[in-house]
């Protein structure tokens, strides 16, 4: 509600100097006796009712109001000059709407300045969406206003279709319709619960963004909702042709989709539904650290997932999910997770193997595809979706010293010999690469970071800049630069990456004393 020093003396008082007083009045989703008290009120009181209306000159919103309008009200039809089709208006479609409702401001505050009561009356609620909001952008600092709630098309939908839109931790996520594809399916993937509004026109993309999104068995349609003409249903089976403007794709709760499990009255497992398709893995990269750096497409998944399996250390970063089932183990058996949630998948199961970073990159991808491609789980579905992996997380938070071509080491010898590893230093540093250093080092393996340094520096001058980048994203998170004949061992441990620096990378100090590093992208002629 926008209210005034005025307004807190009590709605209906008389306007002050300058002039009437105006009402943004929501009517609710279209059912005349869901009005709330309040709104009858205003609109019995009010001198003039403005109503918006495409050209065609019929208003949802008067019709809502039919009952409680009075022979003697003044009516001030705002008619746009436009709706979705084109125009020839210098301003294009923007300029025409913006051109509409400075004129029709201006209608309203003309009767505002003649001491009347203007209500402005819209479906739903005046600034959800609302055609109201414009006239309040304009008007609202000049007169004394208030703001009638009303109930929206949001709660309607969730009514009719008996389903409970979010319970407990979850996040809903409200969405027009006219956002591009690409937009759609991300937010999709990445909330508990949407309602997509404005759907008509958009709907095949919309639909199209719930299937890509993973989202389409669980989406219900709801079109004019508490109005004549009322329909709900599974989305996927509505024909495009027959949605109008007026109607809302509702994608609601998970946590409601549960039943309880017999077994314990405190654990609730997940609810036989017919759309369950076959089992699967998908391996999810969580990025470095915590929820920032995850993607809309691995957050959807691991909401989606009914099985959780990883490291532990990676599946506390994780929320607490109702249904879900979470096996976690030790960093130093990848094997067994593998075959654990392959296992899982072959019995209808829908599990996420949690990674940090990327799982392709050092991680539990390798393991898990190494699994399936074995005879019992050849036929079990298996998705990798991609992370933030710790060498551009570490690069980004240093400056881009990544920005020509370097090279992805890991310095652990736990699988693969130290003459390997040895051999692919001193290939990458005679190549005048950079060098992202993985795993440098850990309570068990103290000496590699010294070797590393002993075989680079005899190939790159002693002030090779080197980023040490420590838990970044994390709590603890440390990065700094120093020359690579300064670089302390004891200052390296398993949550560390190094950037190594080739022959041209830069470390400057700039004016508000940060320290950045780049690799320049143009590389000097031989």
């Amino acid at each position: 509600m926008s209210e005034t020093v005025s307004e807190q003396q009590g709605a209906g008082q008389p306007g002050d100097e300058a002039g009437g007083r105006l009402y943004g009045v929501g009517l609710g989703p279209g059912d005349p006796s869901l009005m709330t008290l309040r709104a009858v009120q205003v609109i019995a009181e009010a001198d003039v009712i403005a109503y918006h209306s495409a050209r065609h000159g019929r208003s949802i919103a008067r019709s809502i109001a039919a009952g409680h309008l009075r022979a003697d009200h003044i009516e001030e039809a705002l008619v746009y000059p436009v709706t979705t089709e084109s125009t020839d208006h210098p301003g294009g479609y923007r300029g025409a709407l913006d051109e509409f409702y400075e004129a029709s401001a201006a209608r309203l505050a003309a009767h505002l300045d003649a001491g009347r009561t203007v209500a402005v009356i819209s479906e739903g609620d005046p600034l959800f969406y609302g055609s109201y909001q414009h006239m309040h952008k304009r008007l609202a600092d000049r007169y004394p206003t208030e703001v009638i709630p009303g109930v929206t098309s949001v709660s309607a939908a969730a009514a009719r279709l008996g389903t409970p839109l979010v319970e407990a931790d979850e996040v809903l996520t409200i969405l027009p319709g006219t956002l591009p594809e690409e937009e759609l399916t991300a937010r999709l993937a990445a909330t508990d619960a949407a309602v997509v509004m404005k759907l008509g026109r958009t709907f095949p993309t919309v639909r199209r963004a719930l299937e890509r999104s993973g989202r389409m068995p669980e989406a219900r349609y709801v079109e004019r909702a508490t109005m004549a003409g009322e329909r709900t249903d599974r989305l996927a089976a509505i024909d495009a042709d027959s949605v109008p403007y007026f109607s809302v794709a509702v994608v609601p709760s998970r946590i409601a989709g549960l039943t309880p499990d017999p077994a314990t009255a405190s654990t609730p497992a997940p609810a036989a539904a017919p759309e369950a398709g076959p089992g699967e893995v998908v391996v999810v990269g969580t990025g470095p650290a915590g929820p920032l750096w995850l993607t809309p497409e691995s957050r959807g998944a691991l909401a989606a997932a009914e099985d959780l399996v990883g490291y532990t250390t990676y599946l506390d970063r994780v929320p607490v999910r109702p249904g879900q089932l979470r096996h976690g183990s030790d960093n130093k058996v990848e094997s067994e997770r593998a075959e654990l949630a392959l296992d899982l998948a072959r019995r209808g199961r829908r599990v996420a193997v949690v990674s940090g970073g990327d799982p392709g990159v050092f991680a539990m991808a390798t393991a898990v595809l190494e699994v399936a491609s074995q005879d019992p789980y050849r036929s079990v579905p298996v998705r990798v979706l991609p992370g933030v992996t710790a060498a551009n997380a570490a690069a980004a938070r240093a400056g881009a010293p990544l920005g020509h071509d370097y090279a992805v080491i890991s310095l652990s010898d736990r699988l693969k010999p130290w003459e390997v590893i040895a051999e692919r230093l001193r290939s990458a540093v005679a190549a005048d690469l950079v060098l992202a250093l993985y795993n440098p080092g850990s309570r068990s393996r103290t000496w590699q970071v010294a070797k590393a340094r002993e075989l680079l520096l005899e190939h790159r001058a002693p002030d090779t800049p080197v980023v040490l980048a420590r838990d970044v994203g994390g709590p603890e998170e440390s990065v700094r630069t120093v020359h690579l004949t300064d670089l302390d061992p004891t200052q390296v441990d398993m949550r560390t990456i190094l950037l190594i620096g080739s022959s041209q990378t830069q470390a400057v100090r700039r004016d508000d004393g940060t320290e950045i590093v780049w690799t320049p992208r143009r590389y000097p002629e031989a």
